[in-house]
């Protein structure tokens, strides 16, 4: 049995004390080529024995620091002797922990606003030149009013003599705005300059050394064991059997459950990669009829999603025993879902929706789950996805969601209503890579709605779907824009849609943004 090798990465801790970017911090940090993980406040003193960072990073929150209930930062993140950024509740509560003040009832700042560099500082170095204003984000209701002893304040707004603050000889900084949105235009260049000019940190976080360190680890877990992982025909899923399958061979059994909820041609497409082109021992269940003669019918999302997992695990268990002897269970899991799993107070999070796929299995099967990308954002996934050679059409493929065109087709799903949906949504996908705009739109789909209207083709009255045109662009899937399309390219669109699609006569686009609206319908 290969030893796996142990991490030797330079690590940053980031505490989170709630905020919804939370997780826009570690991919900053990342990008800038160093490891990062996020901790709740509440598991800090395990997180710094296990981890040993070399910096840390205190989020964002919506609590009042001053308020007796709110989380507070730990003295021992101010002894752990490493570089310390405190982000707008972080620097609040930094302030707190070493002896400053802080207020509510001041003037609040949501949104743009304008900070004027009034010191130089290591954080602003090569970015942010003394006495030069720049625009940032801001999103809080209290105020510092009063700096600790050795803090002296380098940016300030209207409403913020504290904007920015710094303790040079402890490497201590604090920010009221937030440099990690892309609201903060140079937010990502300051937070480079806190890793690499502050904390010396050497930058070492590269898909090639995860992918070495990833194999040693998988083979370590396994020994002569043997996997089965599920195929969705995701980009997560698809990246785990290439790695899994490079770390141990034959040990690894792929289980394709078709749903008959995909895209066009799209089963097809999953089978020959992993079948014929790796060479991935590959078992396929055609399961189309048993999914979509459930979900004939059924109006309710939540219902489809949970008719859709229960099938999932049964008709995937049921295979696993054909195969028999496997001993571990292989997911896609991302660092996001795990980060979600445990909320900041770390309780367990709300469920905004249920998610398919392979929950529940390890219990009911009695398995060791092998998670080998559980620390990967999913800009990361797709990297390692092209150091280890998959064909781009897989590796940047839009999102796909796990319940697939069940959500897509809101009332009851049919065999029908996916049929028109299948070949609609390919022909809207045609279009946009040959405008050229597919790497643009982070996903790019179609609904069919459950309504009828009056057209006219020919001479002839049609009484047929309408269809919804979604795309947006994101960085990461949590807010989202609607691409603004040239209308002569939504017109060719619908004009082919209603052309060579029977059952369409009417084609609508969706300029919701996320908030208010998701990014999905259902």
């Amino acid at each position: 049995m290969t030893q796996a090798a142990p991490l030797h990465h330079d690590t940053v801790l980031i505490v989170d004390f709630g905020s919804q970017v939370t997780q826009l911090i570690a991919r900053r940090v990342r990008e800038a080529g160093v490891y990062s993980e996020v901790v709740p406040f509440s598991k800090v003193e395990e997180a710094l024995e296990r981890l040993s960072p070399r910096a840390i990073i205190l989020s964002g929150g919506p609590a009042s620091v001053h308020e007796s209930a709110s989380p507070q930062a730990s003295p021992k993140l101010f002894a752990a002797g490493v570089p310390v950024l405190g982000i707008c509740y972080g620097e609040q509560a930094m302030c707190a922990c070493l002896g400053g003040k802080v207020e509510g009832g001041h003037v609040r700042e949501f949104g743009r606003a304008t900070v004027e560099v009034v010191e130089d500082s290591p954080l602003f170095d090569g970015v942010w030149e003394n006495g030069t204003n720049h625009q940032v984000w801001m999103s809080h209701g209290d105020k510092v009013t009063a700096i600790p002893e050795g803090f002296r304040p380098i940016a300030v707004t209207e409403g913020s003599p504290f904007a920015a603050i710094h303790d040079p000889e402890r490497h201590f900084y604090g920010v009221q705005f937030h440099l990690e949105v892309a609201h903060t235009p140079d937010g990502a260049k300051l937070i480079s300059n806190f890793v690499h000019k502050i904390a010396g940190l050497k930058g070492d976080w590269t898909m090639a050394q995860f992918r070495e360190e990833a194999i040693a680890r998988i083979r370590e877990q396994v020994g002569s064991g043997r996997v089965i992982c599920g195929l969705s025909g995701g980009v997560d899923s698809a990246v785990a059997a290439v790695l899994i399958h490079e770390a141990i061979g034959e040990q690894l059994t792929c289980i394709f459950v078709d749903h008959g909820l995909l895209r066009l041609n799209e089963a097809e497409q999953v089978v020959t990669l992993f079948r014929d082109h790796y060479n991935i021992p590959l078992v396929h269940v055609d399961a189309a009829d048993t999914f979509i003669g459930a979900l004939e019918g059924e109006a309710d999302p939540e219902v489809k999603r949970k008719t859709i997992g229960r099938l999932f695990i049964e008709t995937f268990e049921a295979e696993a025993k054909k195969i028999g002897g496997a001993n571990f269970l292989a997911q896609g899991t991302l660092y996001p879902d795990v980060i979600e799993s445990v909320s900041f107070t770390g309780g367990p999070s709300v469920t905004i929706k249920s998610h398919h796929n392979v929950g529940g299995l390890p219990e009911r099967m009695n398995m060791q789950l092998v998670e080998p990308l559980r620390m990967l954002f999913k800009d990361e996934v797709r990297a390692l996805g092209r150091e280890l050679g998959l064909p781009e059409v897989f590796v940047g493929r839009h999102p796909f969601p796990g319940p697939g065109l069940a959500i897509r087709c809101p009332g009851g799903v049919t065999r029908e209503k996916l049929d028109i949906l299948q070949r609609a949504d390919a022909i809207y996908l045609d279009e946009i890579r040959k405008a050229g705009l597919y790497d643009a739109i982070w996903q790019a789909f179609a609904v069919l709605l459950p309504v009828q209207t009056v057209g006219v083709m020919g001479d002839a009255r049609t009484y047929e779907f309408v269809l919804a045109l979604r795309a947006v662009t994101s960085v990461d899937g949590m807010t989202a824009d609607f691409y603004h399309f040239d209308m002569a390219f939504l017109g060719r669109a619908a004009t082919r849609i209603i052309n060579e699609v029977r059952g369409v006569n009417r084609v609508v686009y969706d300029v919701t943004s996320k908030p208010p609206g998701t990014i999905e319908w259902e």
